[in-house]
């Protein structure tokens, strides 16, 4: 686990919270710029009768709200991570996402109907201008990064304690950030035959017995130890006290062991430091960016698709008998079950005649699959086609159970026959309306490949990836791909 050694006095930084003031700026101008256009047959002709124009408070308050949600999603995807201007294309598909979530607020609480401040053209313009406008201040901000290493008065002279593989990859990710003014003065170790490669063993500039010394005498504004923890336990707790006495900041590596899938993070407990191994969405920001995505894409699902709902439901009203909605208990994240809703597809007595069907199942694994299922009915089997009936989901989203990417959740006969221990895993993280299994062929894909496709989701998420399945589904559900 490296850590930031970039002072909030650094230009880096100062040139981030330029491109923060720079995208706050832009998007209350945009909002502005899209609220007078939208008003624009009504504005007044002269000064006078522009001062004595009418502004609602409810108008003021909703104008508040999306420019208050604007800045609060550009922290939430994580917009200025020093990281994320590695790649100007992550930084802009993180822009991208949040200028999503931002439209999807506009959508979900427009500023006045009678006023017309919001419509679907309106918000086309609002993320158009917000788009734009970040990709200018992310290429203008990368640009004068990428300049930086240049300017030597703002270079901080790194020493690394170490000359293993360790040390010379993270010598390499300390000199790889874009605009970091770090760089790496030298080594030190026990003795110069643990060196990695030729760099390292050119830049060795003593052993540690030399360590308090040099401190004392060259220019050092940080220490990194990467010395192996198991093997050098004592030689890292005279070096960290060394730098303490000398009183230069010093940094360890906090990764002892070799992990797979887990993401290591400090974070305390209580009053103790403890190093936490994270295999899922587990950032908190990154978490509550995910879930406003949620709300706004749940509430704009209720609203845009409630005419389709009351037809739906009139429809099985009509064709069978019965409710209208099914509902069942299926797991959600950490295997806490929840009650799904979806439209009834099927005839009312379908749990019960399932146990004499599972010798027509012509899925593989555990999961229960039948192309032509008796049970489903003539309409039912539309809705299915259309993936109407799981337009209910919407209102689990909205209570929390599930979120709209995400694991499709699964009933409790599946789960009871999972046998291994990695596929529940999948169950890491909340369900969701669709995933990549749903944009990849639905039920004409294997359960391997599903489970695998699941954790792949899990292993690489990230907002663009949401939005990516999200702009799928909607060509695979009007395909009807896969679906049984």
């Amino acid at each position: 686990m490296i850590p930031s050694s970039t002072p909030s006095s650094s230009r880096p930084t100062a040139l981030i919270r330029l491109h923060q003031t720079f995208d706050v700026l832009c998007g209350m101008a945009v909002l502005l710029a899209v609220f007078a256009a939208a008003n624009s047959s009504r504005m007044p002709d002269g000064l006078t009768q522009f001062l004595a124009l009418r502004v609602t408070i409810k108008n003021c308050v909703l104008l508040f709200f999306l420019l208050s949600g604007w800045v609060a999603l550009l922290k939430i995807f994580g917009v200025y991570r020093l990281e994320q201007y590695r790649s100007v294309f992550r930084g802009i598909t993180r822009h991208l996402g949040a200028c999503t979530v931002a439209a999807l607020l506009a959508l979900s609480f427009p500023l006045s109907s009678k006023s017309g401040a919001i419509s679907s053209v309106t918000i086309a313009w609002y993320w158009i201008g917000l788009a734009l406008s970040g990709l200018i201040g992310r290429l203008a901000t990368s640009y004068l990064m990428m300049r930086l290493p240049s300017l030597a008065k703002w270079r901080r002279n790194i020493l690394i304690v170490g000359t293993g593989p360790r040390a010379a990859s993270l010598c390499a990710e300390v000199e790889s950030s874009p605009g970091s003014p770090n760089r790496v003065i030298g080594f030190m170790d026990k003795d110069v035959y643990y060196a990695a490669d030729d760099n390292v063993r050119a830049g060795y500039l003593g052993t540690l017995d030399d360590l308090e010394p040099f401190l004392m005498r060259q220019v050092v504004d940080q220490v990194l130890i990467a010395l192996p923890m198991r093997s050098c336990y004592d030689d890292i707790q005279r070096s960290i006290e060394v730098c303490e006495r000398v009183g230069v900041k010093v940094h360890y590596l906090s990764d002892p062991f070799r992990v797979s899938l887990g993401r290591p993070e400090q974070v305390m407990e209580g009053r103790l430091p403890v190093v936490s191994l994270k295999t899922a969405q587990d950032d908190v920001s990154a978490a509550f960016g995910k879930r406003c995505m949620d709300v706004a894409g749940a509430l704009a699902g209720i609203v845009l698709f409630s005419p389709v709902m009351l037809i739906a439901a009139i429809g099985i009203r009509l064709t069978s008998k019965g409710p209208v909605l099914f509902t069942q208990d299926r797991f959600g994240v950490n295997k806490r079950t929840f009650r799904m809703y979806k439209f009834r597809t099927m005839v009312t007595n379908a749990e019960a005649l399932q146990a004499s069907l599972e010798s027509l199942n012509e899925a593989a694994g555990p999961v229960f699959k039948i192309r032509q299922d008796p049970r489903v009915t003539p309409f039912g089997r539309f809705l299915r086609k259309t993936s109407i009936d799981e337009l209910p989901q919407f209102f689990n989203v909205l209570a929390g159970d599930m979120s709209l990417v995400g694991p499709r959740p699964l009933p409790h006969r599946d789960v009871s026959q999972f046998n291994q221990g990695w596929l529940m895993r999948r169950f890491s993280v909340k369900p969701g309306l669709t995933c990549l299994w749903q944009v990849s062929g639905r039920s004409n894909t294997s359960f391997e490949h599903w489970i695998a496709q699941d954790l792949e989701y899990i292993d690489t998420w990230s907002f663009a990836l949401d939005l990516k399945i999200l702009a799928r589904t909607v060509p695979a559900v009007m395909k009807g791909s896969g679906a049984m």
